[in-house]
């Protein structure tokens, strides 16, 4: 069972699909499993392997489903009484670890500005999907780093693309017709963060674009542009800081809303939003 355990954790890596990984770390007495026994709980839900079945077995998968929205591993000890389920005596210690729930960023636009994000971003730890439908641009030499390469135009892109309220999207194109197509169909996901690169002549623009298209005042505020927090920024590179400094903090906050927990959150203000 532990290598299909194994094998399942490696496709769901590839993949990106989050999972948690409850394993047997203690036992004594009359356990039902020992040390070394796991549980994989999917993102979906559903779980491969077991840890004794019983009331241990409920409880962790609870406690699965809570790492996985957290982020935080955690330890359960577990004494093995009827309440339990085990009549048996004994004791358990489970530890429970997400794996796989990295923010996802999805970038449109492999030029300058997109490739020099992609790269920050992932060294933040965001797991990156870059597209482009020129394939100078968008292929593994050229940008190393991605987690993800889709060489295809904008509208294609998204019939792929899984975007949830977890996932960030930045929309750098070479063209404002492509950045339109773009935001148009990030706005139909349910992406919880969407932002576009340009400028305040373009948000104008863009605002009179989506009015005429049909969306309404409560899909246009959920576009950011210009993306980014000001500071100033010139070059690729600054651009970049900008534009990952901006989805930090729409991590970090999201982050702290979900644990209730905020410490160490910091306000950095942002600019340009509709």
């Amino acid at each position: 069972m532990d290598l299909k355990i194994y094998e399942e954790m490696a496709l769901l890596s590839r993949t990106g699909v989050s999972f948690a990984l409850a394993t047997v770390i203690d036992h004594s007495g009359s356990s039902p499993r020992k040390a070394g026994a796991k549980m994989l709980l999917r993102g979906n839900g559903t779980i491969l392997g077991s840890i004794g079945g019983g009331r241990v077995e409920a409880e962790t998968i609870e406690a699965a489903k809570a790492a996985l929205v957290e982020g935080t591993p955690r330890t359960l000890p577990f004494v093995l009484t009827e309440k339990h389920g085990f009549a048996c005596g004994g004791s358990m210690t489970v530890y429970v670890e997400p794996h796989g729930n990295a923010p996802r960023l999805v970038l449109f636009g492999a030029g300058h500005v997109g490739k020099a994000t992609a790269v920050l971003a992932k060294s933040c730890g965001f797991r990156v999907t870059v597209v482009d439908e020129r394939p100078e641009y968008a292929n593994q030499e050229a940008i190393p780093c991605a987690d993800e390469l889709l060489c295809c135009q904008v509208e294609e892109a998204f019939t792929g693309l899984r975007l949830d309220s977890n996932s960030f999207v930045v929309i750098a194109t070479p063209g404002h017709l492509h950045d339109f197509v773009a935001v148009q169909g990030a706005l139909k996901s349910e992406a919880g963060f969407i932002g576009l690169v340009g400028s305040r002549r373009k948000k104008q623009a863009l605002l009179q674009t989506l009015t005429e298209n049909g969306f309404t005042e409560e899909e246009l505020a959920r576009v950011i542009t210009p993306v980014g927090v000001e500071i100033d920024a010139e070059t690729p590179e600054e651009i970049a800081v900008s534009i990952v400094g901006q989805l930090i903090q729409k991590r970090r906050r999201h982050d702290t809303q979900r644990r209730s927990n905020p410490t160490g959150c910091r306000s950095c203000p942002a600019h340009g939003e509709l």
